[in-house]
């Protein structure tokens, strides 16, 4: 997904020269693309989060389009306040980017943990959630943002993730991405996964006899504002299991427990959400190890 990145923004910035790209001295092996072919538009913020942040807000309101480039929690939790009054509150086009979004570094110990971020993130009334489940829909997810500037926060895996699309997608907020669709085969359930868990739950329907019948889809872009399409997403399903890997409380299918029962309460019982537990958060670990641990098995 980095690698998707980069190749992403590099094309871009080609051509529109108010693409810039700030880090907090990381990102090395990853970011060089860019910093040598613009490097009057990368910035290096230091291990200053806070700054970074204030930082691409203060780009981004001379018409920059800023991509901030972290590990985890660090541009997010590390410095919430600038992302609320800085970044959402202004409604700045300010793409915050989370390398190693779940467990993906889990073997770093639980400051690396990134299993709250939703939560933190989709209170931000203006923040739109950019969850690509793989390196296509990285790309897809880049290119929708880039077209439609706002306050953004890009999750990404850490590395070494396949390809589950054949082509780039076309994600629009709030809209289902149809990935197995047995709908017209009779499949009257499906899988709803969000970020770096489509490859599990792929996994699930080809190799648990439990869901062989179910349908999958995807979900890479959602936020606050794009929970009144959810009822009519949800329609055709008599259930929905959702699938991420983040805790229960604040995560994704939470937020659709959210935006059913704003419409219609009746709809509520469809929905099963499949997450970490919230007991991973003190332990250390490969992220496969982990996820196991916390019930993605």
């Amino acid at each position: 997904m980095r690698n998707a990145f980069i190749e992403e923004l590099v094309q871009a910035a080609s051509v529109n020269e108010k693409i810039a790209l700030v880090v907090g001295d990381l990102g090395y092996g990853v970011v060089e693309p860019f910093a040598k072919k613009f490097p009057k538009r990368f910035f290096n913020a230091g291990v200053a989060e806070q700054n970074m942040m204030g930082l691409s807000a203060g780009l981004a309101s001379e018409g920059f389009h800023v991509f901030v480039y972290s590990i985890a929690n660090f541009p997010t939790f590390r410095c919430a306040e600038q992302v609320r009054n800085d970044v959402d509150y202004h409604n700045l086009p300010v793409t915050i980017v989370s390398v190693g979004g779940g467990l993906a570094y889990g073997n770093l110990g639980y400051s690396h943990h990134a299993i709250q971020d939703y939560a933190l993130m989709r209170t931000m009334p203006n923040m739109l959630i950019a969850a690509p489940g793989d390196p296509m829909e990285v790309r897809g997810c880049i290119r929708y943002l880039l077209s439609n500037p706002q306050p953004s926060y890009l999750r990404l895996g850490k590395a070494g993730e396949e390809n589950i699309h054949k082509d780039v997608p076309m994600p629009l907020p709030g809209v289902w991405l149809p990935i197995i669709n047995n709908f017209d085969g009779g499949a009257r359930s499906t899988i709803l996964s969000t970020g770096a868990t489509l490859p599990f739950a792929k996994e699930l329907i080809k190799n648990n006899s439990r869901y062989k019948d179910y349908a999958l889809y995807t979900l890479p872009l959602w936020g606050m504002s794009a929970k009144k399409k959810q009822i009519e997403m949800q329609s055709n399903w008599e259930s929905v299991i959702t699938v991420e890997d983040h805790l229960i409380d604040g995560g994704f299918g939470s937020w659709l427990l959210e935006a059913i029962s704003t419409e219609d309460k009746s709809m509520l019982n469809k929905i099963n959400i499949m997450c970490l537990d919230a007991k991973v958060t003190g332990m250390v670990g490969k992220q496969e190890v982990l996820n196991r641990i916390g019930g993605l098995n």
